[in-house]
């Protein structure tokens, strides 16, 4: 297993890509903590793909965060793709399952992540299949929060769904902090508040991502961009709430050079060090 430097104060990984990425980072082996894969992109490989898959792992540590389970959608829960993800984690042993607080499919997949309302009917609906998900996994499951662009039909505000999604289900939390960025514009409440109100304690894993400024109070979450500066501010702002807590740079789209994103990995670290260590100070 890859060494890293025992002063680090939180780890930091990239996702894992095919192609051109995946190529780079067999050549140069970047100085990161983990990383990140899709189970579902990955469970259906074999031959030369998942030996180099399974190469690179016994440098890194894996984290997985799936796109499909659909933890909110209207359709019967798919118990044969959930046991399929369970195979998969139990043969490659990530250190953390995560996936979107969201649906993606009703009679058919959607291709996209869509928000689910903020009624007490869906806490319910949600909370059960968490239950079933968790209980088959063997293992906490941690929720992505998501961005969203119109209103959705709600009787509470998104930090009270979430929050009692996380109390009644007993799960975890994945912060997106530019998530949270995203919809504070687009919705129009306070970043930080909305961060702080997150229990400390349930947030196991942290994403950080670019968008794109379509108009003064429209953002698109796009994952084809650097990390905006309010959102960068808005990382350190979290770290000082939740600790030192593993965070993934993610970029989905236009994917730059490694060089590149090794350029913000080295960003997260320097805001997680001031962060953490000022405050410890």
């Amino acid at each position: 297993m890859r060494l890293h430097e025992s002063d680090r104060v939180v780890r930091v990984g990239i996702g894992l890509r095919r192609g051109t990425m995946m190529t780079e980072i067999e050549e140069q082996r970047p100085d990161v903590d983990f990383l990140e894969v899709a189970p579902e992109n990955w469970i259906r490989f074999g031959g030369p793909a998942r030996a180099r898959f399974k190469a690179l792992l016994e440098d890194y540590p894996l984290y997985t965060h799936g796109l499909s389970l659909s933890i909110g959608g209207p359709a019967p829960l798919d118990i044969a793709f959930v046991d399929d993800v369970a195979g998969f984690l139990d043969e490659y042993r990530p250190e953390l399952y995560s996936e979107h607080l969201s649906f993606c499919s009703d009679n058919a997949h959607l291709y996209d992540l869509m928000p689910i309302p903020f009624t007490e009917e869906a806490i319910e609906h949600v909370v059960a299949r968490i239950d079933t998900v968790q209980q088959r996994l063997g293992r906490r499951l941690a929720l992505e929060n998501v961005s969203y662009y119109s209103p959705v039909e709600s009787t509470m505000d998104e930090r009270t769904f979430i929050l009692e999604i996380l109390e009644r289900a007993d799960c975890d939390l994945l912060l997106d902090v530019n998530n949270v960025y995203v919809n504070s514009v687009n919705h129009g409440y306070d970043p930080a508040a909305f961060i702080d109100a997150m229990p400390a304690e349930r947030v196991s894993y942290l994403h950080v991502a670019g968008h794109h400024q379509v108009e003064p109070d429209l953002i698109i979450d796009s994952h084809g961009a650097p990390v905006s500066d309010p959102v960068w501010d808005l990382l350190g702002h979290t770290y000082r709430h939740v600790g030192a807590v593993p965070t993934l740079l993610e970029r989905d789209f236009d994917i730059p050079p490694l060089a590149e994103l090794m350029d913000e990995v080295a960003t997260i670290r320097r805001i997680a060090e001031q962060a953490l260590r000022g405050q410890a100070a």
